[in-house]
């Protein structure tokens, strides 16, 4: 990149952290609830709100100085360490906040370790097979059905069958190291999952380079060529290992909301619930801050794997090995027609009418049994479908405009599409409550806020190389201008490859809206939406597990097709560019993309 790509770059990313922080102090004025009303209701609900109490909580709360005003006064304080005071307790925000910011960060690292060492486990089998010349096309099943575990629905099952059922770990609260240990499990087994396949595709690549064979044949040992192998792998795979790090942030929310610990993800979601804004403010961000300095960790940390070539950024980071299994469309099939499955069985039967006894066991009539209102459990999964699949869909297209205009933009779309990708979509969901409330609408826009940004970047990646190529080169001396070039000859180009990755996301875009639904943040009741379904059914999953099984079962089936149509277009462009010769190689989760950027060999190529 020149150095002036590098300085729109920088100031592309100062810009788009300046309107974050922007955002976030303007939230006492985005909120659609008065704030002199919950101060009202919070602490002297003993008062009536007669104009006079109300103007003199908005003096009392500094907001009678106009937003300009408010916004520098925030500003300032939040420079000199003072982020508040809370609306609902009247007291300092801050310690409270960091309070639970060290136990998000127990939790987080707890989650990593468990992460890693699951990680480890699933590249195992790729070391072993490259250090054998025998080819390999990354993790196996397990580490695919891992990935495919949303955190709050892998958090509630652990709940009820190892503590509630088994009792052999306590369900709720923070005390002691044993209540650490089945939200760690939860949060750390779908990233190690997804690290595993991140880190096991590129290992599969690495060994694929002649440099392994040399090496073997001039006598190194194998504990050397596997440890060449992984610093060579993992240039291309650590931005995405940090976002796996920072959706941990994310997944913590549920996790906590589920065991009940009082981290920052569920001070968060108390802080939107209660309109406590000074609170939220300062709770998101410290998760940007915390975003900012894993992505420059994660920076550096690839900076010093390649050494002096990264300046060079003329070698490719390793792709996942050509080809694909015979039966690659098997879990897709599979999968796909199970959900379909379930969603018409259902679809012919009324979802509101209470015309079953409560909580009724399974029977040939009510194959999924009756919820606490009785009920349909299966007509109420089938229409949820176009709940969540429908606004899914909806959310999908609107990504896919935003991600072709952004990607567009070149170089300036660098500070957005970073600092999007890095806000996971519960994040984006609390902040949108607490400026709208509640609402379908509301959890299609949190998604869509977070769910543009790798459709960006793949955009920005084809339009680089498309550009590059020589007919394309060409157009420019024979009188074309930059527009026409753009519209007539880059955009047809990549729009069906960008449509396409836009449609795998499908099914991990409904997850997105299901994980917001069950925390509240998305439809409401009596809704079938499969999150609200799931939440709705916990409470009576001891005596009536029938009550989650279905929304359960779609989630999982959801997850499994987009981590095997994900995991099948990276074997597919693997096959169609060839190995190690991609620059957009795009990410096994369902959630991320990677946009590789050129990455050497280093020490470890020969």
């Amino acid at each position: 990149m020149s150095r002036r790509g590098w300085a729109a770059a920088l100031l592309s990313r100062a810009a788009a952290f300046a309107a974050v922080v922007v955002l976030i102090g303007a939230l006492p004025w985005l909120s659609g609830n008065s704030p002199e009303y919950t101060v009202l209701r919070a602490r002297y609900a003993d008062r009536p709100a007669t104009p006079e109490v109300l103007a003199q909580i908005r003096t009392e709360l500094g907001l009678d100085g106009g937003p300009v005003a408010v916004f520098a006064d925030w500003a300032s304080g939040v420079l000199t360490g003072d982020f508040g005071t809370s609306w609902i307790s009247g007291r300092p925000v801050l310690p409270g906040v960091l309070d639970a910011l060290g136990v998000s960060l127990t939790l987080m690292g707890a989650a990593l370790a468990v992460a890693l060492v699951v990680a480890a486990l699933a590249c195992v089998p790729t070391v072993v097979n490259g250090l054998a010349g025998r080819p390999s096309r990354g993790a196996g099943a397990a580490a695919a059905a891992l990935t495919a575990l949303p955190e709050f629905l892998l958090a509630s099952v652990l709940l009820v069958v190892v503590a509630v059922w088994w009792g052999w770990l306590p369900p709720y609260g923070w005390a002691g190291p044993e209540h650490v240990v089945l939200p760690a499990l939860a949060l750390g087994l779908p990233a190690g999952g997804l690290i595993g396949r991140l880190l096991s595709t590129a290992l599969a690549g690495a060994f694929t380079e002649r440099w392994v064979h040399t090496w073997a044949v001039a006598g190194h040992s194998r504990a050397r060529i596997a440890a060449a192998a992984a610093r060579r792998a993992l240039p291309g795979v650590i931005g995405q290992i940090a976002l796996v790090v920072v959706g941990l942030t994310g997944g913590a929310v549920p996790v906590e909301e589920v065991f009940a610990i009082p981290g920052l993800g569920r001070t968060l979601l108390g802080a939107a619930a209660s309109q406590d804004i000074p609170a939220l403010q300062a709770g998101v961000l410290l998760l940007l801050v915390l975003a900012a300095v894993l992505g420059a960790l994660a920076a550096l940390i690839r900076r010093s794997l390649l050494g002096p070539a990264a300046r060079s950024g003329d070698l490719p980071v390793p792709g996942p090995p050509a080809g694909r299994g015979r039966s690659w469309w098997v879990v897709p099939l599979v999968s796909g027609a199970l959900l379909l499955t379930l969603v018409v069985a259902g679809l012919f039967r009324d979802p509101y009418t209470s015309a079953h006894a409560r909580l009724e066991a399974p029977s040939w009539a009510l194959p999924l049994g009756a919820d606490a209102s009785g009920r349909d459990v299966l007509a109420r999964v089938g229409h949820g479908a176009l709940d969540t699949l429908g606004l899914a869909l909806l959310v999908v297209a609107a990504c896919l405009v935003i991600g072709l205009v952004v990607g567009t933009a070149g170089v300036w779309s660098t500070g957005p599409v970073e600092v999007t990708n890095a806000a996971p979509p519960i994040i984006a969901g609390i902040l949108v409550v607490a400026v709208a409330g509640p609402s379908a609408a509301g959890a299609a826009l949190a998604v869509t806020l977070v769910s543009w940004a790798p459709l960006a970047a793949h955009t920005a990646a084809l339009v680089a190389e498309i550009s590059a190529r020589p007919y394309v080169r060409v157009l420019p001396l024979l009188g074309a201008g930059r527009a026409r070039i753009l519209a007539g000859t880059v955009l047809p180009t990549l729009l069906p490859e960008v449509t396409r990755h836009a449609i795998l996301r499908l099914p991990g875009t409904a997850l997105a809206i299901a994980g917001l639904g069950f925390l509240g943040l998305g439809q409401q009741p009596p809704a079938p939406e499969w999150g609200l379904l799931l939440a709705e059914g916990i409470g009576y999953v001891e005596r009536a597990p029938w009550t989650v099984l279905g929304p359960a079962a779609a989630l999982v089936l959801a997850s499994v097709l987009a981590v095997s149509l994900s995991s099948a277009d990276v074997a597919r462009r693997a096959t169609h560019d060839g190995v190690g010769t991609a620059a957009t190689v795009p990410d096994p989760d369902p959630g991320r993309e990677l946009v590789g950027s050129a990455a050497p060999a280093g020490s470890s190529g020969g």
